[in-house]
């Protein structure tokens, strides 16, 4: 389908915020896809609307590239970077960027790549070479390019560096995530120098993700101490990283131009953009505003996206089995990656089933109303990752299905 984003209709609906009622909001989407059988996901157009124009707001003018891994949906992509205030894709693959590459004109892959056949492939076609930009930490990694494509036998390559944004706190320790080893500025400027020396190489940008302050809830619900100490962390990370990040950048700057320095992610997007070494953001979870991001003090994105089960048992009074539900995120296993049930309220996990791949018991006073066939929703608790699991997303508009968009998954692709 065609996203359209210049209906006063639309825009007016959804300045009307109409997801803070949960009660009709949940409903209404209940209504909208009653006589669809689950699993099913869908995206609410007034929700994304007013997540993308929130994006733009807190990022303070500084352009914002599409995290795509947190989307996976190409026509979201797509439809999202028609709107001011956005330019460029950050891929998570070069299979998936190459892909992407067919209508998005600025692609980087926001991880190193050890996938020979795509580099020869982007090696022999000028026209993809010019659109997407490779990442590299290490110079083993400019190796590798060279063994799947020899210089002078390929187009220019494309190349951003990844700097280490991560933080060594007194008494916490290491705090953000193992990414790139270039920590210090003086590194950074020796790898630039070696792309710089390299035939068949161009140095673009510069790459900084601060996962311990775009990707850490500032505002834990329930544990205000933590809340205290994790801001105290990333208010001190951010310092840190401010200054060491302006070295580096003004040390490769000496040494050659640079097309953009990328940093930050949807939750440091007001904090990353005040730093004057960024010339752009990446971020893309916040659109579908999975529930991770409830966590955070400064900015409350709707639930753009959300996917609803059956009722298909009855095993107690009180009790509900919903066929499916296992949608587990990424990252350290606990109770924060399972989906959050929205509705109806007061559905809870049993805690020795939790969320299963073929069935998920649910218990609460509010089972007792419900029987075979009714809807109970829940939000992913990362964005991209519920791409994963269904073809097609139904969007929702003014309380009715408006149309579907495939995923990635929908197209046949399965990058990662």
């Amino acid at each position: 389908m065609t996203f359209t984003w210049d209906d006063p209709q639309l825009r007016a609906r959804t300045a009307r915020q109409p997801w803070l009622n949960p009660g009709a909001y949940w409903s209404d989407l209940s209504r909208a896809v009653a006589d669809l059988d689950s699993p099913l996901a869908v995206i609410s157009l007034e929700a994304l609307l007013h997540n993308a124009t929130d994006m733009v707001r807190r990022a303070g003018g500084i352009p914002i590239r599409v995290a795509s891994k947190s989307v996976r949906v190409r026509e979201v992509i797509d439809s999202v970077l028609a709107l001011p205030g956005f330019a460029g894709v950050l891929a998570y693959t070069l299979p998936e960027a190459i892909w992407l590459a067919e209508t998005v004109d600025d692609v980087v892959v926001g991880y190193p790549t050890a996938n020979l056949n795509a580099l020869r492939y982007l090696a022999s076609r000028e026209r993809l070479a010019a659109r997407i930009t490779l990442m590299v930490d290490s110079v083993e990694q400019l190796e590798l390019i060279n063994r799947a494509a020899p210089a002078g036998k390929r187009a220019e390559i494309r190349v951003c560096l990844d700097f280490d944004a991560s933080w060594q706190a007194p008494v916490l320790g290491h705090m953000g995530v193992r990414r790139s080893p270039v920590h210090s500025p003086e590194a950074l400027q020796r790898l630039a120098r070696r792309v710089l020396s390299e035939p068949g190489f161009r140095l673009v940008g510069i790459l900084s993700y601060e996962a311990q302050i775009a990707g850490v809830g500032s505002a834990p619900a329930g544990r205000p101490l933590d809340g205290v100490m994790k801001r105290w962390m990333q208010k001190n990370s951010f310092a840190e990283l401010s200054a060491r990040r302006a070295e580096a950048i003004g040390l490769v700057r000496a040494e050659t131009e640079l097309d953009f320095v990328n940093g930050g992610g949807t939750g440091s997007l007001e904090t990353t953009s005040t730093d004057p070494s960024i010339t752009e953001i990446a971020a893309g979870s916040g659109l579908f505003g999975p529930h991770l991001f409830d966590n955070y003090a400064t900015f409350h994105p709707a639930p753009a996206a959300a996917f609803a089960l059956d009722v298909v048992r009855k095993p107690l009074p009180d009790t509900v089995t919903l066929l499916g539900g296992g949608w587990v995120a990424s990252g350290p296993a606990a109770a924060d990656r399972l989906p959050q049930v929205v509705w109806p309220r007061g559905l809870r996990y049993e805690a020795r089933e939790a969320a299963g791949e073929v069935q998920t018991p649910l218990r609460g006073p509010v089972a007792r109303t419900l029987r075979g066939g009714d809807r109970v929703w829940l939000r992913h608790t990362k964005a991209g990752e519920l791409s994963e699991h269904v073809n097609v997303f139904h969007v929702v508009s003014d309380g009715a299905v408006v149309g579907t968009t495939p995923s990635y998954r929908g197209e046949g692709q399965a990058f990662l």
